[in-house]
């Protein structure tokens, strides 16, 4: 009876060890709009209660639960980038509401974009440990609103291993591509400055690289990137062939890349894992086409989720 108890135990101690080391995952998502209902600074009237959004204390609730719907799809998450935030605030509430990731880390600086639109990561400290965040600031061609969204930035560690992840949501393109497509060039610019000091830093360092560019895998800005780190989303990474649909098109606007070093180590990226989440539950027809299933259109509340579909890579820890 004894030996049967210890082999049990030795077998429950086994699983718990592949459970801690095994699969992990990396994820980047937009989740359009997370605003809370208290009134900023910056320019948030649009999600207030008496705002033209009716953004209410419940839809907020919801809203955190419904992220938090997709977050758990994605399987056991070390490291999430997320944009449309509005600010640390909203990413400690949506820890809070989530029963697996209360006590994740958070990474944030405030941004200078007017409508208090920011980037930031989430992260697990039983695997990661944080090391030191900033944010690269740059601004656009706008001579309205010419600050954007900060690129963010944090170190981390795992064992021996140093990761350098890069949170992004370039600028958009509002007045078409071709007027708009300078300010997404030099956003490429500022990251691809970052990545080139890293590596010759510290060129055992990994880097993931990820977030909603705002332009798709052929244009010239994610050009830029793809030629220092590895691609790991493209079309054949989901059902639909992209992340965001516009227009009934589908195509890669959120992208995950990584430094050729980080298939190997105790922190090991897994090659071609790249994944474009299409749950049944994010996805409504429209019009006759499947698509994305948002929070908003214009101002009419859709009770949704997000307007662009979650991306992730899978992560092997040693």
């Amino acid at each position: 009876m004894n030996k049967l108890f210890f082999a049990c135990t030795l077998l429950l101690f086994s699983c718990n060890g592949l459970t801690q080391k095994g699969t992990h995952v990396i994820g980047f998502y937009n989740v359009e709009n997370l605003f809370d209902t208290i009134n900023q600074s910056h320019n948030d009237e649009e999600f207030l209660p008496n705002g033209k959004n009716k953004w209410t204390g419940p839809r907020y609730l919801e809203k955190l639960k419904k992220t938090n719907q997709v977050l758990d799809s994605m399987g056991k998450i070390v490291l999430l980038g997320m944009c449309e935030i509005e600010n640390e605030q909203v990413l400690k509430d949506l820890n809070n509401a989530s029963s697996s990731r209360k006590n994740f880390g958070i990474v944030h600086h405030e941004s200078a974009d007017a409508r208090g639109i920011d980037v930031g990561m989430i992260y697990d400290p039983s695997v990661l440990k944080f090391v030191q965040s900033g944010f690269i600031r740059f601004q656009i061609q706008n001579d309205e609103a010419p600050n954007t969204r900060d690129i963010v930035w944090g170190k981390f560690v795992h064992k021996k291993d140093t990761l350098f992840a890069m949170i992004n949501h370039w600028p958009s393109r509002r007045g078409g591509q071709d007027e708009s497509e300078p300010n997404r060039i030099k956003a490429a610019q500022m990251a691809a400055a970052f990545i080139d000091s890293v590596m010759k830093a510290s060129p055992a360092s990994r880097i993931v690289f990820m977030g909603d560019l705002n332009d798709y895998p052929t244009n010239k800005s994610v050009q830029m990137i793809a030629e220092r780190l590895t691609p790991m989303i493209t079309k054949a990474s989901g059902k639909f062939g992209g992340s965001y649909n516009y227009r009934n098109e589908w195509d890669v606007l959120d992208h995950i890349m990584v430094s050729p070093n980080a298939f190997k180590g105790k922190f090991r990226m897994v090659n071609n894992s790249g994944t474009i989440l299409s749950n049944d539950f994010i996805i409504e027809e429209y019009k006759g086409n499947l698509v994305p299933k948002r929070n908003y259109a214009g101002d009419k509340y859709l009770d949704g989720y997000s307007d662009h579909l979650p991306v992730k890579i899978d992560v092997i820890l040693k």
